[in-house]
């Protein structure tokens, strides 16, 4: 067994009075975490007896500590001498300046039989690849789009599933320094063409189409019109999923997947070794604002990162087998990529997660003997209401770490995966974003988990809590901040020549500091707990409240699916309103209102109490699952939404549109 559990009492903020579950001595000995402290201390000096004297040498000696991770966890490539350049500088330090690498050359490090690649498309299709067949795969688009010309710093697309052409286009592209952006195949034409058409790609990467609860919807509909809007492409590249033999004919300059590497055989890649700030990718903001920001990743900074939190944080080990269920539309699959370069298998599906049942994942798990199990903190909600029983369906001994992340895990959804999903799993709650391919507090396999907490702060991460005035806040709620560099502080906003929104993004409250957005507290225990977005954040009669504080109350009512709250300007004030989707065959009645209303004065204040409370049929969300206050307040107030293409589903916000119910 991993780890001994114990099951906790109600009390205090977090509402634990014993941790969840506590790691065994004998598997904590065996962690990447335990090794490269024991590696840190004999080796480097850092002279930390514990987990939080051990992140205190991280941020207190930042070149030792990088070093450290990059010979631990075993970088390929020339590090050069230095490891910081204007390091008092936020934005504007610069790490390895004298480095050169190649992102893909990490993660193809073996070539043998193991296996690289398990996917699965719903229950419709299964395909591994071997490491042997990944990099040969690479190895022949890559001569094809060195064929055609790709360059470094040329940029390439990808409108596809979570497949693996994907992965296997994304390294082809990055073993010649192109950079890589990706979209998930539900956006429409006019969400494809606000992020690629801002950078201009050279190359497009399509499926023909996707599963989706067990239905086949198809992309070449839109892809005409996308490539006719986008001139920049000069090649369409279409990958056979949902049909074997697409017609492609409508679409310009289209060439099926097969046929485009058909004429190279694999040999040897020459991977172009490039600077660590060399472009890799360019990530999207939500766009629910607005176009979304176009953030570009560094090679070096990505790898260097995810390495140290895979190894480290998530305690990802050559052999293991790595998931995550994400789209191509999110960093979480950037995230899950890179697991190849700790030698471990990268495990993809793609479609509903609740098809052909809830225990889809479960099942995947068992299959292929997952060890990391990541999904989305909604996703675990969603499980806990439906009343599933994963312990007493299926095996799960190979899971040793179960992640969640997208949206801060109630407290009730630790008491759910302990008591009904794996009473011995490392449960790691983590939080950080696109911004910054990366998490800032993260899991942690030498400490305790607490109800409702966020373990501790990444290694290498100058994490605080800030007040207004840029005061630190060892207790009590504030701006999540980052005081010093870190080396997946992007390079800027792609376009955005003079930096001005860039600064303006993340560091116009605090000069030289990182303002992240998030409405963080730390507990007692050194860890945190998340409130949400802090400019989401409610200002009722001058009192600051973060969403989350509410949903994780009334989100535990059995009626209650889920909810979303926002402020709205009333007599000179802010009051609350609350929309709730409720459980089928309920209504909000004046009873269950009472209850909500109930529930929260006696768990929160009654300053966080709402002043409406309204049914809706169903919560707006973007493309990565994330509900989207902001629209709501914009439809509330009469306000236009920028983007309505970011919404995974636009149809929701009539449902918010002029309710008579917000004119008194």
């Amino acid at each position: 067994m991993a780890s001994r559990t114990e099951q906790s009492g109600v009390t205090g903020a977090t509402g634990a009075e014993r941790p969840l579950w506590v790691p065994d001595p004998d598997f904590a000995a065996t962690t990447n975490m335990a090794r490269f402290s024991r590696f840190a201390n004999e080796e480097r000096g850092a002279d930390a007896d514990s987990p939080e004297a051990l992140w205190r040498w991280s941020v207190r000696e930042p070149e030792a500590f990088w070093n450290a991770a990059w010979d631990f966890c075993g970088v390929i490539g020339e590090r050069g001498e230095r490891v910081v350049v204007d390091f008092d500088r936020l934005p504007g330090a610069r790490w390895y300046p004298d480095a050169r690498l190649n992102y893909a050359e990490n993660l193809l490090r073996r070539r043998d039989d193991g296996p690289a690649l398990l996917f699965r498309a719903e229950d419709r299709l299964r395909r591994d690849l071997t490491r042997a067949q990944l990099y040969d795969a690479t190895s022949r688009l890559a001569q094809a789009l060195d064929a055609l010309g790709i360059e470094p710093g040329d940029r390439v697309a990808g409108y596809v599933p979570n497949m693996p052409e994907s992965i296997v286009y994304m390294l082809a592209s990055a073993s010649l320094g192109a950079t890589i952006s990706t979209a998930s195949p539900d956006f429409g034409v006019q969400g494809v063409l606000d992020r690629f058409g801002q950078i201009e790609p050279r190359v497009l990467l399509a499926a023909d189409g996707y599963f989706w609860q067990g239905k086949r919807y198809s992309s070449l509909d839109r892809l005409p019109e996308i490539v006719r809007r986008l001139p920049s492409v000069e090649r369409v590249i279409i990958v056979p999923h949902t049909d074997p033999a697409p017609d492609i004919s409508a679409i310009p300059n289209a060439v099926l997947f097969d046929d485009f590497i058909g004429p190279w055989e694999a040999r040897e890649i020459e991977f172009r070794r490039l600077p660590f700030d060399h472009p890799l990718y360019i990530l999207f903001s939500s766009g629910t604002t607005g176009v979304p920001k176009c953030i570009v990743h560094a090679a070096g900074g990505v790898l260097l990162t995810h390495l140290k939190e895979h190894q480290l944080h998530a305690d990802i080990r050559a052999g293991d087998r790595a998931f995550y269920y994400t789209t191509c539309g999110w960093m979480m699959w950037n995230w899950l990529s890179s697991a190849l370069a700790s030698e471990a298998t990268v495990v993809l599906y793609d479609g509903s997660p609740f098809h052909p049942g809830p225990h889809v994942l479960f099942d995947y798990a068992d299959e292929v003997r997952m060890t990391q199990l990541g999904v989305s903190a909604k996703f675990i909600d969603a499980l806990g209401k439906a009343g599933l029983r994963p312990r007493e369906t299926h095996d799960l001994s190979s899971v040793r770490t179960l992640l969640s992340t997208g949206s801060p895990l109630v407290p009730e959804g630790f008491d759910y995966v302990y008591r009904d999903v794996k009473p011995d799993v490392h449960l790691a709650s983590i939080s950080g974003g696109t911004d910054l391919c990366a998490g800032f507090v993260v899991g942690h396999p030498l400490l305790p988990v607490w109800r409702g907490e966020i373990q501790a702060p990444s290694l290498g991460m100058d994490v605080d809590v800030w007040d207004e005035k840029g005061q630190s806040m060892p207790s009590g709620k504030g701006e999540l901040v980052c005081k010093a560099p870190f080396p997946s502080v992007p390079t800027g906003f792609w376009g955005d020549d003079d930096g001005s929104r860039f600064h303006a993004a993340y560091f116009d409250m605090y000069p030289n500091v990182w303002r992240h957005g998030d409405w963080m507290e730390w507990t007692e225990h050194g860890g945190s707990v998340i409130y949400g977005r802090s400019d989401a954040t409610l200002n009722a009669g001058g009192v600051r409240i973060g969403t989350a504080e509410i949903y994780r109350l009334v989100d535990r009512l059995p009626e209650v699916l889920e909810s979303i709250v926002i402020g709205q300007p009333w007599e000179n004030d802010t009051r609350v309103i609350l929309f709730v989707r409720l459980a089928a065959g309920r209504s909000l009645d004046e009873d269950l209102e009472a209850r909500i209303r109930r529930e929260i004065r006696e768990n929160a204040s009654p300053r966080h109490v709402p002043a409406r409370i309204l049914e809706v049929a169903d919560i707006p969300r973007t493309k990565s699952a994330k509900i989207s206050e902001l629209a709501v307040r914009a439809v509330v107030l009469g306000e236009s939404v920028k983007n309505v293409e970011a919404l995974a589903n636009p149809e929701a916000l009539e449902d918010y549109r002029d309710r008579p119910e917000l004119r008194a």
